[in-house]
């Protein structure tokens, strides 16, 4: 005769089952005993080596429910060996293939020059076009202002605003400070141009050099480091070797997301 061993366990002390999810790479999770947050570059022999933002790597075992994916737990598979979907967009979002992009909003994201607007194109592209959010840059903030009042933002258009180089005392920090509508959002980096908000790392050198007071920074740039005085082909070099969001330093990544934040969040 079978034996019958039934499951005395009551119900609301059953764990409930979690998805599998493979561990495609770029997929971003958190591993939950230690809240190490980061994005899988390798899945080997039961486990799966994760890179946070700041470039360091960890390797967890690929236990069950042993990550959190977008606040839920689940438990991390090794992926088939067909080629899957991208998962992620280059800003670490979710992808979502043959989304339409979205009707324009009134609301607007100004950056001061065309390198920011093609570095921000670059790594959130995907995220404005499904969001219907236009960047638009400005050839510099000294007439910040009166552009401002032109735009005539309101809560309906909301306008964020990216500004490099937004240290205390920067004549940059001055002209922000004249902008005081509660539909406006200014957020900057500390770097002088958004050159320097790409990692060095990311580009192949030690670090970025310093250029005396008084020098076309850009021009110093490339003078130092031996490349060719073309700033727009430095530039395009630059821009080349940026392929997600761990190529850029945090604090432009934290400010963007702000502005894009700021003009969708109702």
């Amino acid at each position: 005769m079978r034996s019958y061993n039934p499951d005395l366990t009551p119900p609301w002390k059953r764990s409930a089952p979690v998805p599998e999810v493979p561990a495609e790479a770029d997929l971003v999770v958190e591993e939950v005993s230690t809240g190490f947050c980061g994005a899988v570059i390798r899945c080997e022999a039961g486990t799966v080596t994760l890179e946070d933002r700041f470039g360091k790597h960890r390797v967890f075992p690929m236990e069950p429910r042993g990550f959190l994916l977008e606040g839920r737990v689940v438990t991390l598979v090794r992926p088939s060996a067909s080629p899957a979907r991208p998962t992620r967009t280059a800003s670490g979002s979710i992808a979502v293939p043959g989304a339409r992009a979205r009707v324009a909003r009134a609301g607007r994201i100004y950056v001061e020059g065309r390198h920011d607007a093609e570095l921000v194109e670059r790594v959130w592209g995907d995220d404005l076009r499904i969001e219907g959010v236009v960047v638009e840059y400005l050839e510099g903030i000294d007439d910040l202002p009166a552009i401002v009042a032109d735009f005539a933002p309101a809560a309906d258009a909301r306008l964020g605003i990216l500004v490099d180089h937004l240290v205390p005392g920067s004549k940059e920090s001055r002209i922000a400070a004249q902008v005081t509508s509660p539909d406006v959002l200014i957020v900057g980096h500390p770097y002088i141009d958004v050159w320097e908000a790409v990692k060095p790392s990311s580009v192949g050198i030690a670090a970025w050099p310093t250029v005396p007071h008084g020098q076309d920074w850009k021009t110093g740039i490339c003078r130092t480091l031996g490349w060719p005085e073309n700033t727009g082909a430095a530039w395009q070099h630059i821009l080349s070797r940026v392929h997600s969001y761990k190529d850029l330093e945090p604090e432009l990544l934290g400010a963007v997301e702000r502005l894009i934040d700021h003009v969708t969040v109702p």
